[in-house]
């Protein structure tokens, strides 16, 4: 002892040797190595001190997962999480990377409860590093190329720099899940991504394969279901298309202050959420579901939803309720048909027409044509079509149709939407023209009776 005091150089040497064997003040470094692990509750930190990757619990939860969070907001916020179906009971486990080369999650049995699951050559040609966009990655020591990473595999959490993308030839999906409670990470009942039909739009799923929420289709700067992407906060997104693989991105640049995460709720909602530094608290720019209406099909088959109405629920124009008793109960879900035929002819004078319903959110499972067609020769694909519904036409994505199925999920909005053409019979159309005339003259009867008895008698 008297020895190493005596040496100084020593004396660092031995105190350096024994912080490597103790995991918990490993901490500086970003990067996990066949040779360097982490294990509970050390962690690491990106380079520019960003994120956080390392061991933590749930609210009013004992379990442990391995997860990433902001380094830098007092509130411990979870980004992701690795071995979210696994938790460990205990603060034993360890992040290494196993003899395979994979990233483990172990517990004190040296039992793997997750595993990155890559194929690679050998540990010693493996590494792993937490950057500062929040991405794990995973590489191969050799090449440099990525293995694996957690951005392909997210959570409930969509960061900047981070993609949603689904592949319409591969059938390859890259979708967020929520969490099944605020207190336990596994799997919950909620996702969303992508869904690629016939045009893009983001889908929320209950259970996989109930539509839950939906944006309405892009039209190559927005959604156009969602009025507010048209505002400061929801700017920058971009959406590529090649080779049949439509991406999704926000710009890395957005600091926490600016653009936080799209986050799924364990409750299924969508929302957009900022740092407010001076409140401590994370504010939100924007939700997804805010009203009944934003749920998909409130008003089921041909219905129109307005929140700003009482009720909320209407058939359109030309329609009226399947089933009138249970719609007057206020259970819309059997939607609404249509009064009149529609005759199918276009070439007489009394064919079927187009009434115009302004700023709407269009309905689901559009058919996109793809011809290059003019506003007009769009009305006009749709009336030589039986079949066809509706139509739509918009800047960036030109001819729209429905004539696949009913006409679902449409709301009115004050602001923003797009304008929906619906087929109905002349008879109804006349109707409609008919009945805004005599209100106009009702309303001019108030201030000259005279003038309407000469006029209705």
């Amino acid at each position: 002892n008297n020895f190493a005091f005596s040496h100084p150089l020593l004396l660092l040497l031995l105190l350096l040797s024994f912080t490597c064997f103790s995991p918990t003040f490993c901490v500086a470094n970003d990067t996990i190595t066949s040779e360097i692990f982490i294990k509970d509750p050390a962690s690491l930190i990106s380079s520019s001190s960003s994120f956080q990757l390392g061991f933590f619990a749930p609210p009013n939860s004992t379990s442990r997962y391995v997860g990433i969070w902001y380094n830098n907001i007092p509130s411990q916020t979870i980004v992701w999480v690795a071995n979210r179906e696994n938790p460990l009971k205990d603060a034993s486990g360890i992040f290494t990377i196993s003899k395979d080369g994979n990233l483990v999650v172990l517990d004190g049995d040296d039992t793997v409860l997750w595993s990155s699951n890559v194929s690679s050559s050998s540990k010693t040609n493996t590494s792993a590093r937490i950057l500062d966009s929040g991405n794990l990655v995973l590489e191969d020591n050799a090449s440099g190329r990525i293995l694996w990473e957690s951005f392909k595999h997210p959570s409930d959490k969509f960061l900047p720099s981070m993609k949603f993308m689904t592949n319409t030839r591969t059938k390859e999906m890259i979708k967020l899940t929520s969490w099944n409670t605020p207190s336990n990470p596994s799997t919950g009942n909620f996702s969303v991504a992508l869904e690629v039909v016939s045009l893009p739009e983001a889908v929320i799923w209950n259970n996989d394969d109930n539509v839950y929420w939906r944006s309405g289709p892009w039209n190559g700067q927005s959604f156009i279901g969602i009025p507010e992407m048209d505002s400061v906060y929801l700017s920058g997104f971009n959406l590529v298309i090649q080779n049949q693989e439509y991406t999704f991105s926000v710009p890395q640049n957005y600091s926490v202050e600016e653009f936080g995460s799209l986050f799924l709720t364990s409750q299924g909602n969508f929302v957009q959420s900022y740092w407010n530094p001076q409140e401590r608290n994370w504010n939100f720019n924007w939700i997804a579901i805010q009203t009944e209406c934003d749920y998909y099909g409130t008003c089921g088959a041909f219905g129109i939803c307005n929140p700003k109405a009482s009720p909320i629920c209407s058939c359109l124009k030309g329609f009226k309720p399947k089933n009138e008793v249970e719609w007057n109960q206020g259970n819309w879900s059997d939607g609404c048909v249509r009064r009149t035929p529609l005759k199918c002819i276009n070439s007489s004078a009394e064919g079927d027409e187009f009434l115009t319903v302004e700023r709407v959110k269009l309905p689901y499972f559009v058919q996109w044509s793809d011809l290059g067609l003019t506003e007009d020769d769009c009305k006009q694909e749709c009336l030589n079509n039986c079949s066809c519904n509706a139509y739509a036409y918009e800047n960036g994505i030109r001819c729209m149709l429905w004539s696949k199925s009913d006409l679902i999920d449409i709301q009115k909005f004050e602001s923003g939407g797009a304008a929906l053409y619906i087929r109905l019979s002349y008879a109804e159309l006349n109707d409609a023209s008919m009945s805004s005339s005599l209100r106009f003259y009702y309303k001019f009867c108030d201030h000259s009776f005279t003038f309407c008895k000469e006029k209705f008698v």
